[in-house]
């Protein structure tokens, strides 16, 4: 079941072109990786990008783990810039990024005994010298408070808020069940509205799946 996220799709499309470092933040489990790397990645197809225009990066994938090191990440998506043509980078949660020592202080440290270090931030607004690339990022809303943005992006982040699904966009994705509206609104009040939640099949399901959620969130 494909469940459309039309109000935030536009916010995507309208943030095209404006210069900056676009975030999309949220509650965990309220659909920002399927935002972006579904909803969004089939419009920017949809629209005539070619495939290889749009670089894809999970940073909470195993698999690409040595990315987590900003200096790789940033060489990663640069040598995918092969023309003049428009890219779309895409990176989700941005916030497994680690901070590192900047090799280009080595043996230097600060007043307070620091070393430099070399940041996500660092590396999301250095893509905004590319000026045929457009960068999006997601991340948690525990590691990208709207101060850090604000002040880490100097500026330049776009935050896109997203949340779990309204009650209009439940009943959308539940609409070849065959329920009457009070029936969902029921599900929706007890349940809530988490993309994953509207997909399973029964109430244990759904309960084990809150209970998981909240556990590695909040325990």
């Amino acid at each position: 079941m494909y469940i459309s996220r039309d109000s935030y799709l536009d916010k995507l499309k309208a943030s095209i072109g404006n210069g900056m470092v676009k975030i999309v933040t949220g509650p965990r489990r309220c659909g920002k990786s399927f935002l972006l790397f579904h909803i969004f990645k089939d419009y920017l197809l949809s629209s005539g990008v070619n495939n290889d225009h749009v670089i894809e990066l999970s940073l909470d994938d195993v698999k690409n783990v040595k990315y987590r090191n900003p200096i790789d990440l940033a060489s990663y998506f640069k040598s995918k810039v092969k023309d003049s043509s428009k890219y779309y980078f895409l990176i989700d949660e941005i916030q497994f990024c680690e901070s590192v020592d900047n090799p280009a202080f080595k043996g230097y440290k600060t007043e307070d005994g620091n070393v430099p270090k070399v940041t996500f931030y660092d590396v999301l607004n250095g893509f905004l010298g590319l000026k045929n690339v457009e960068v999006f990022v997601t991340g948690s809303n525990s590691h990208m408070l709207s101060s850090d943005i604000a002040t880490e992006f100097r500026g330049r982040g776009w935050q896109i808020r997203i949340y779990p699904l309204t009650f209009k966009e439940f009943k959308e994705a539940n609409a070849q069940r065959n329920s009457d509206t009070f029936s969902l609104w029921k599900q929706y009040y007890l349940y809530g509205g988490l993309p994953q939640v509207s997909l399973l099949p029964d109430e244990p399901s759904k309960r084990e799946y809150l209970k998981q959620v909240f556990e590695n969130t909040y325990i």
